[in-house]
């Protein structure tokens, strides 16, 4: 299997992180399916993306947050891009917003990078090769205490399920030190793979986590699910996301099943 390097995909990160630097600069601001924010960037960055990928690897498939958001996972090459990771945060000047491009090969990731051009961060992971950032190689914490933990997670733009996510936030929040929202999955994940954070959970799109997962994995973290996964390829499915250090995994997936 020949796969393209992974210092293409951190420069073709970059040069999208860098578009989204300008164009926060002029920002247009639109609602789709009327409660997610959507900027004239992330579009951008997408199409720029995209143009890049099927330029490059014409035969791959393509899911995409803006432009291919309904496309199939059944490929034998698929990639996987957030144009930006954290919108939210964009539109309001907040730093934690990441560009975010997975390869996937029959349904494994093998290539991940989160970008984040406002801190100036590359995150990057290659499958059985380990993670970096900013071509420092990264560890996740070994943390096994959850009273010491700092676990983060994140809340969805539809409001249906609050009375449950509240259950497992005041669950976790009552026996671990203390949680974090900081508005974009990505780099939760990969803050729970460089140390930063002791665990992670959410339930998101496969965008949102397809190349985090593989650096936190590839950084020694454990990855999985704590409601068991519809039948498929648990791997691209974002519901009930877990990402924790290795000692705290059990301990979470108890707490919030």
């Amino acid at each position: 299997m020949s796969l393209p390097s992974l210092d293409w995909i951190i420069a073709l990160a970059q040069q999208a992180g860098e578009l989204i630097r300008r164009e926060r600069h002029h920002l247009n601001c639109n609602y789709k399916h009327q409660t997610e924010l959507v900027t004239q960037a992330d579009v951008a960055a997408d199409g720029m993306i995209h143009a890049a990928l099927s330029n490059s690897f014409p035969s791959h498939a393509i899911l995409s947050e803006e432009l291919a958001p309904s496309a199939t996972t059944e490929h034998e090459f698929l990639w996987v891009i957030d144009p930006i990771d954290g919108t939210v945060n964009y539109a309001h000047g907040h730093p934690q917003v990441a560009v975010s491009i997975a390869l996937y090969h029959h349904g494994n990731a093998v290539l991940g990078v989160v970008h984040n051009p406002f801190l100036q961060e590359t995150f990057a992971a290659q499958a059985g090769r380990g993670a970096w950032l900013n071509r420092e190689r990264i560890q996740c914490a070994a943390t096994d205490d959850l009273r010491r933990a700092i676990i983060a997670t994140g809340f969805p733009y539809h409001k249906d399920d609050v009375p449950t996510l509240m259950v497992r936030l005041q669950q976790v929040l009552s026996h671990c030190a203390d949680i974090r929202r900081l508005g974009s999955a990505a780099l939760d994940i990969c803050w729970v793979a460089c140390g930063r954070l002791d665990g992670y959970y959410e339930s998101v799109k496969p965008w949102d986590f397809a190349a985090a997962r593989l650096i936190a994995i590839e950084a020694g973290a454990k990855a999985g699910h704590y409601v068991e996964p519809p039948a498929g390829n648990p791997q691209l499915c974002g519901e009930h996301l877990l990402v924790s250090t290795p000692a705290l995994y059990s301990q979470l997936h108890n707490l919030l099943r």
